[in-house]
């Protein structure tokens, strides 16, 4: 089954496709590397694009996405094209021109979906993360309420077609939604979230509140200096998927997907390999189990391969509550 036909619908009256391509990069060379990649997720049948202005590849990935229309493979509105407000943006004043860069360097008209990155505010400026002389980093105090009043803006501008958030737990949330004057609920909150970490509280949290929840990190990770726990257990080594990788006849890395959709969750799956991402395409072709997805379940350890520490300062933090 194409994943053209697998979309779940956001509060908005939007529909987001389930199946998602990551592209977030940490090095300059590997760049070019996430343009090549796109085209050949777009040629394999992804239609939902993630990236972010943090990922500092706007400009690549429109290249990308731009390079297939023109081919006749889509149409501009074939593609969901996610992008994200950085932390040293929060202000409301920046939140618009923040968007309207990203599609400057994307040459596209809007975006479909756009999402606070992180709840964490940080000063404005030039650099990602600013730091002071001890290298510290300079946070700032925002009003999230504020900030996503001017995310509103841009969806009442056109500018994004839908709007949410990423890395929010309840509390963070519940703040959005008991905001006075509130015109649209987040549409889906994007978070880590893979069987060591199968975040089922917010996942309940999020469904009872029509919102949908978008797994980032599903596959665990390829351990990104200075952004994750290098000596965290490999997720796509665990013996458990691994065996029941072996009776599907599949790889880990396509239960692990696949584990996310049946739990009703958008998955994104980044890799750069050809191959790889032709793999994960074949999500649909296959069904796990109820008992087998309970199994997978009980692999839950609250595990983060992306703690976030250097944030921990700011009462926004968002990873020290339950959920």
């Amino acid at each position: 089954m194409s994943s053209k036909a697998q979309k779940m619908e956001l509060n908005d009256g939007h529909s987001i496709p389930v199946l998602g391509f990551g592209t977030f990069v940490t090095e300059e060379h590997l760049k070019k590397k996430s343009m090549e990649s796109t085209k050949i997720a777009i040629d394999v049948g992804f239609r939902h694009i993630d990236c972010s202005h943090f990922y500092q590849n706007e400009e690549e990935l429109g290249q990308a996405i731009r390079s297939k229309i023109e081919d006749g493979t889509v149409k501009r509105e074939d593609i969901f094209y996610t992008s994200k407000l950085w932390s040293t943006c929060h202000r409301p004043e920046l939140v618009r021109p923040s968007l309207e860069s990203s599609l400057r360097k994307l040459k596209l008209d809007y975006v479909d979906l756009y999402l606070i990155h992180f709840p964490v505010s940080l000063k404005p400026g030039d650099s990602l993360l600013p730091q002071d002389e001890h290298g510290n980093l300079i946070l700032d105090t925002v009003d999230l309420c504020a900030t996503w009043e001017a995310m509103e803006k841009c969806k009442d501008a056109g500018l994004a077609k839908s709007i949410g958030v990423s890395n929010f737990n309840r509390r963070l949330l519940e703040m959005i939604l008991k905001k006075p004057g509130l015109r649209y609920k987040p549409v889906c909150n994007q978070v880590e979230c893979h069987p060591y970490l199968n975040q089922s509280k917010l996942l309940d949290y999020c469904k009872m509140n029509d919102i949908i929840l978008v797994a980032y990190g599903a596959l665990g990770t390829q351990r990104y200096k200075n952004c994750t726990n290098e000596d965290t257990p490999v997720l796509l080594e665990d013996p458990v998927l691994c065996a029941m990788a072996k009776k599907y006849k599949r790889t880990p890395a396509l239960i692990a997907l696949r584990y996310q959709l049946q739990r009703g969750i958008v998955v994104l799956a980044k890799s750069f390999n050809e191959e790889h991402i032709r793999e994960n395409m074949q999500v649909f072709d296959f069904e796990l189990a109820s008992d087998h997805m309970k199994i997978l379940d009980g692999l839950d350890r609250n595990l983060r391969y992306f703690p976030a520490d250097i944030f921990k300062a700011h009462p926004n933090f968002p990873f020290c509550d339950e959920y």
